[in-house]
């Protein structure tokens, strides 16, 4: 099951994706997007580097994690920068956050994680119930144009996306990018922000 994996990667540590500091593709979309303050939810907050960003800039965040270590960290981190966040263990897909709806739903690295298109419609029909009407979602997906010879996150293709998101989501924008990342060629991402379709 993914949330264990994760648990388990927590607990020996092994999580190239905490890199210390917030993703770049975050930053630029919410000031080139000119995304105001509001209420957000970081699903998979890790160790909560983009959630404390976020909350530096006014933003009211819950930042939600399956992993009880990663979110101990981000609260440690949170306090030591001295910003109010909420930080969570709980599973996404099987519990309803309170706090909802929110403005705004960011994840880094969380959707494409599940292989079947079912599993990730499902996860964007819950994004979409979390969200106020017309809130926005920022997804950071590992990006299947790369050709890779070594380890890295989960790769998919604009259609997978596309497929998954549509029946929930308008896309404003897919943008080819890469990961904030510490290696010297950082994975290849899509940078997909949406807007929540207006129920029919």
């Amino acid at each position: 099951m993914i949330e264990e994996q994760f648990k388990e990667r927590y607990k020996a540590g092994n999580t190239p994706w905490d890199i210390g500091k917030p993703d770049f593709n975050l930053i630029q979309t919410v000031t080139t997007m000119d995304i105001k303050p509001c209420n957000v939810l970081e699903i998979g907050c890790g160790t909560g580097n983009n959630s404390i960003w976020l909350a530096q800039k006014n933003f009211n965040v819950i930042g939600i994690d399956a992993s009880e270590i990663a979110t101990q960290k981000a609260l440690e981190k949170a306090s030591k920068t001295n910003v109010n966040c909420t930080f969570i263990e709980i599973n996404f897909l099987n519990n309803k956050i309170e706090g909802a709806p929110f403005d705004f739903v960011f994840d880094r690295g969380c959707f494409h994680v599940f292989n079947l298109d079912q599993e990730r419609k499902i996860f964007a029909e819950n994004v979409s119930a979390h969200l106020e009407q017309d809130g926005l979602w920022l997804s950071i997906v590992g990006n299947a144009d790369e050709q890779r010879d070594h380890p890295g996150p989960p790769q998919r293709t604009a259609r997978d996306i596309v497929n998954s998101v549509e029946p929930y989501f308008e896309i404003l924008s897919l943008v080819s990018s890469h990961f904030e990342s510490d290696r010297p060629n950082p994975p290849r991402a899509w940078v997909c922000l949406m807007r929540k379709r207006r129920s029919v």
